[in-house]
């Protein structure tokens, strides 16, 4: 069967059959979503509804909901890290497996972004400031994904690299710029791994917004060869001028800017009813191959590459995490170990995903914490916070709340109407509760009703209350006790939606002894028409840090050695917002030089999704980057750190040593703009040009075990591109490994040129590979670098000819191998 929409390539006739039964309401009726997640079956054709979900580091399905657990991947950082295809395609996989078994046809990501700046917000859910590290992984992805039978979606399209009024913001980026970085990011993921959908952005490119955007024809569709549907980001589609771009799909539904709008202008003439049918074809297209349309075969009746989500999620994270500083203090050997020192809110309350709409709920989370008392059962194991990390409102354990009507652990939510008249109820094991498509009635709803008992488990003054934007009231023991309203900060409706301000009230409590919770939420209409987020629990107490601190550093003192967790919070990294800095949050810098000065066998684990600044690390033994782990992180740290696993990762972005050293800052639109003026030059890119020094380079990461890089060779000299830019040049690196365990070596390829017409980075990446060996083992990396790695963008791929210089080591500039090649 072919499934193909391109003007040079045939479509299935029996695609065309169904089409010529459409009326124009009918086809325009499948181009906007039925509601949050899915499209509009159409029986009579056999068409049934397509199940979209957001990932990517996770798939969490038609509900938001603690009752429909979903697998926690690491975060897309810490796949970038492993810089390996091998794990990308495998975390594909998982993901698709996870996808069918809740019923989605579809995986919203993965998310190819690039880290233009670490201040970006969404920095975590993309893998890498480098476009071929990216392209490479995402491709992979993709494969992984579609071959288990679901569809894959990478998003967003494009120059979506910043959070600060991305619904309104308009991207002036030249086209060489967009060509040799953020649409290169996305070419492999769709001329080579073919994806079955893309996602465009809310953001404007050069003026129009990316819905109504030539890019999605050209290059995505002319070009590339794109056969699939561009869905929308949800609520990007503004106006019925993007239903004459390649626009395919509209969400989410059931209303939209197109319906009766689209129907009355294909009838005055004003959009082309042939415009309308290449839509309805590419996602009856779709249809065909997730198995949603009668007569067809889902391309992948049934997932073919299963493995154990679980376990696979830890070795993710362990392939990941990257080491950056160590003097010798680890691998630690368990045996030796007799008292452990484990300090960190981050240590206790793991942050295993960004925030955002990416968010899954886990079935469970396996802390640092949790991880080393497990890993050390003949060691003693304290814990201490160190430093408050946590800022608003943190939902209550469930260990600690009662449901008053079952009696099981949880909490009571019912939706009333103006009268008080309960319109639906649900019982609820959690306390942080996002309606974002499922049954509750939120639209015909006033006011939402929370109840549960809680049981402190320490005694002291907590501030108890709610997060939401809104009024809210607060009552304890059946007493009211505070009303007020929550005002949203900034004016991402996005950011309101998913990290809202705190309304709470302070209480004495005592272990041990229940109090009744109720607040009350007046519902109002959000951004989306049916959506809603609450939490209900506790916000920090921040009134002895001090004390905290001294408590660590006595911990410390008295142990072996010691695991300090540092981090960032949800208020730092999440959908909706940038960040303003790239300070860690709290006291918790203070807090390391304390605890390091207490115990010189300090190993810090940073617990964060984006360059954070460590103005300690050369103070301490040892520097973990594991970003957010998922949900078997602790595990993994543990593996790590007691020598189990060696750490896999390399950096896939540089971390700075200050912010006023960073290179690219400006992810704040400027009168509605983003100016993308420093072209090609991003990321380690921008480093070199500058000549400034990072706290740890681009490619950077330590073993365990040492390795010798012996030569490289080429299979040939040259490289001579054809009229569609095609050649390759095969270059291969011996490599020993010298040390006396097995391990991992990232060999990484670089080209430059000395003297060039052209503006061009000092180096850039052109290839890599991720090798496996054992001690005292030689192996060969074989690397394929393509003539386009060589090119410029001058409307259309230029080739400057003459000598580039191929040089191959471990980071961006430890690149003891050397060669060149000239382009003819």
């Amino acid at each position: 069967m072919t499934i193909s929409l391109n003007e040079d390539t045939a479509v299935d006739a029996r695609l065309v059959a169904l089409l010529d039964q459409l009326t124009l309401e009918e086809k325009v009726l499948v181009l906007t979503g039925h509601d949050f997640w899915a499209t509009w079956p159409l029986p009579k054709i056999g068409l049934r509804r397509i199940l979209v979900s957001d990932g990517p580091s996770g798939v969490r399905g038609e509900v938001w909901d603690e009752r429909s657990p979903s697998l926690n991947l690491p975060s897309s950082t810490a796949l970038g890290a492993s810089w390996d295809p091998a794990i990308a395609r495998r975390y594909g996989n998982v993901a698709a497996v996870e996808a069918r078994r809740k019923g989605v046809d579809v995986v919203l990501g993965p998310t190819i972004n690039l880290h233009r700046s670490p201040l970006g917000g969404r920095h975590f859910e993309c893998f890498s400031e480098d476009p071929i590290l990216t392209a490479k992984l995402a491709s992979a992805y993709v494969t992984g994904v579609q071959e288990n039978g679901v569809g894959a979606t990478p998003k967003h399209y494009i120059a979506n690299d910043f959070e600060t009024d991305r619904f309104t913001a308009n991207v002036v980026v030249a086209d060489r710029t967009l060509r040799e970085l953020y649409l290169l990011a996305f070419e492999e993921a769709i001329v080579d791994a073919g994806a079955w959908l893309v996602m465009s952005s809310y953001n404007s490119v050069n003026g129009a917004t990316v819905t109504e955007n030539e890019l999605l024809e050209t290059p995505l569709n002319s070009e590339w060869g794109f056969d699939g549907v561009v869905i929308s980001d949800w609520t990007a589609v503004r106006s019925i001028e993007s239903a004459r771009h390649s626009q395919d799909l509209v969400m989410p539904g059931p209303a939209g800017p197109w319906g009766d709008t689209l129907v009355a202008a294909v009838l005055a003439g004003e959009v082309d009813e042939a415009q309308v049918d290449r839509k309805v074809l590419r996602l009856l297209g779709l249809a065909a191959r997730v198995g949603a349309l009668d007569g067809f075969e889902a391309a992948v009746p049934v997932p073919v590459v299963v493995e154990d989500g679980i376990r696979f999620a830890r070795e993710a994270a362990i392939a990941g995490a990257v080491l950056v500083r160590n003097d010798g203090e680890l691998p630690w050997a368990a045996e030796r170990l007799t008292k452990v020192a484990v300090i960190g809110h981050n240590a206790k309350f793991a942050r295993t995903q960004g925030g955002g709409s990416a968010t899954v709920l886990p079935e469970h989370v396996v802390t640092p914490l949790d991880g080393l008392i497990a890993a050390l059962p003949n060691a003693e194991v304290t814990y201490s916070v160190g430093a408050v990390v946590q800022e608003g409102i943190a939902e209550f354990p469930l260990s600690t709340i009662e449901n008053p009507v079952t009696g099981e652990p949880g909490a009571r939510v019912r939706f009333l109407d103006a009268a008080g008249v309960e319109l639906f109820s649900e019982d609820r094991r959690a306390s942080a509760l996002v309606w974002f498509g499922g049954d509750a009635p939120i639209a015909a709803s006033s006011v939402l009703e929370f109840t549960t008992r809680y049981t402190p488990e320490e005694s002291g003054e907590v501030l108890i209350g709610f997060a939401s934007v809104g009024n809210g009231r607060i009552f304890i023991d059946g007493e009211f006790r505070h009303e007020a309203s929550a005002e949203a900060v900034g004016t991402d409706l996005g950011a309101a939606f998913l990290s809202p301000p705190s309304v709470t009230v302070d209480l004495a409590v005592e272990a041990g002894v229940p109090i009744d919770v109720k607040i009350e939420y007046d519902v109002v209409p959000d951004f989306l028409g049916g959506a809603l987020a609450i939490t209900v629990g506790i916000e920090p107490d921040l009134s002895h840090p001090e004390a905290l601190i001294e408590e660590a550093v006595v911990a410390a003192a008295a142990a072996d050695v010691v695991v300090l967790v540092v981090g960032t919070n949800s208020k730092v990294e999440s959908e909706g917002f940038d960040r303003t800095s790239l300070n860690l949050p709290g006291r918790q810098d203070e807090l390391v030089r304390a605890v390091a000065a207490a115990n010189p066998r300090t190993v810090v684990v940073v617990n964060a999704g984006s360059p954070v600044l460590m103005p300690w690390r050369n103070d301490v033994s040892a520097v973990l980057l594991s970003w957010f782990g998922g949900q078997e992180y602790g595990d993994a740290i543990a593996a790590i750190l007691l020598g189990e696993s060696e750490p896999g990762g390399r950096l896939p972005t540089t971390w700075p040593v200050t912010l006023e050293d960073v290179p690219v800052s400006d992810v704040t639109p400027v009168d509605g703009v983003v100016r993308y003026d420093e072209g090609i030059h991003i990321g380690y890119r921008a480093w070199l040009k500058a000549g400034t020094e990072p706290a740890y380079e681009f490619g950077h990461g330590l073993g365990y075990t040492e390795w010798t890089l012996d030569d490289l060779t080429l299979d040939r000299l040259y490289v001579a591109p054809d009229e569609n830019g095609a050649d390759t040049v095969a270059v291969t690196v011996g490599l020993t490994n010298t040390g006396d365990r097995a391990g991992k070596q990232v060999v990484q390829v670089y080209a430059s040129r000395a003297e060039s017409a052209i503006d061009r980075p000092v180096r850039w990446l052109v290839g890599f590979a991720a090798v496996h060996a054992d001690a005292g083992e030689s192996v060969v990396a074989s690397i394929l670098v393509p003539a386009r790695a060589f090119a410029d963008w001058q409307d259309g791929w230029h080739f400057e000819p003459g000598d580039f210089r191929l040089e191959a080591g471990t980071s961006v500039s430890a690149l003891p191998l050397g060669a060149t090649v000239t382009v003819r």
